[in-house]
């Protein structure tokens, strides 16, 4: 039906930028990250914390780096100091994407969820999701 009007302007008007998305190559660089912060983290925790041998013998005064890695990994634990770095950094991702930002959020999130500071390093792997319907940042 052809009245002579022009037709209608559509009611949502699309971004004029793309959305963020890594690339093929940097998608690749964040998985093997991502693992190995799961890797390091399932060591530091079934190898070094859980194992009651290691637990006596770091108390009774040995120096080894098996006991300097526990005693940070559980200082560092104790503080949330992984599940705040990732939060930290998922926030700043999501306002200003980068994939240097993104790789820190998933490395502290991956040791954040293995060893004890699940709540808040999964509150940054959610926001590092919605952090991926952001625009990619424009040049002001």
């Amino acid at each position: 039906m052809d009245n002579g009007s022009p037709p209608a302007e559509p009611a949502v008007v699309r971004a004029s930028r793309p959305l963020f998305r890594p690339t093929s190559v940097q998608f690749a660089v964040l998985a093997v990250i991502a693992a190995a912060a799961l890797a390091c983290g399932f060591y530091v925790r079934y190898r070094l914390i859980e194992q009651s041998a290691v637990g006596i013998a770091c108390q009774t005064g040995s120096t080894s780096t098996e006991c300097s890695v526990r005693s940070t990994a559980i200082s560092l634990f104790e503080h949330s100091l992984f599940g705040l770095t990732s939060v930290t950094s998922a926030l700043l991702n999501l306002f200003r994407p980068s994939v240097v930002l993104i790789a820190l959020a998933l490395f502290a999130g991956g040791l954040g969820i293995v060893l004890y500071n699940v709540a808040l390093s999964a509150l940054a792997l959610t926001l590092l999701i919605l952090s991926l319907a952001r625009p990619v940042p424009g040049r002001d």
